[in-house]
C-alpha cells in the first residue's frame, strides 16, 4: 500500500512538472519540450496505471486530479507569474478538503 501511494504521489508530480513545462512547447513547436511533456503526461498516466491494481481507481484518480491540481496552482503562483487571490485559495482548500473527504469515505467501506 506505501508503494501505490508513493507511486501516486510521483505520477501527480510528473504531471505537474510536464504540466509547468507546457508553455514552452511553443504551441508544440519546440521538438524537445514537446517530447519531455508528452513524456511526462505518458509517464504519469502508467504510473496512475500501475496504481489502480492497488488502490480504488475512484480514489486514486480523485487524489491524482485534484492534489494535481493544486500542486499545479502552487507552481503556478511560485514559478510562472500567476495571482494568487483568496477565491483561488478558497478553491484550492475545498480541492484538497474534498480529495480528504473522498479518502476517509473510502476508507470506511
Amino acid at each position: 500500500m506505501v508503494i501505490a501511494w508513493s507511486l501516486l504521489l510521483t505520477a501527480i508530480g510528473v504531471e505537474v512538472a510536464a504540466s509547468a513545462a507546457l508553455p514552452r512547447t511553443d504551441s508544440f513547436r519546440n521538438p524537445l519540450w514537446t517530447v519531455l511533456v508528452l513524456g511526462g503526461y505518458a509517464l504519469s498516466i502508467w504510473l496512475l496505471a500501475l496504481v489502480v491494481k492497488d488502490l480504488p481507481v475512484s480514489i486514486a484518480y480523485a487524489v491524482w486530479a485534484g492534489l494535481g491540481t493544486a500542486g499545479m496552482a502552487v507552481v503556478g503562483v511560485l514559478f510562472l507569474d500567476e495571482r494568487l487571490d483568496a477565491l483561488k485559495a478558497g478553491a484550492l482548500a475545498l480541492i484538497v478538503l474534498g480529495v480528504v473527504l473522498l479518502n476517509l469515505a473510502g476508507s470506511t467501506h
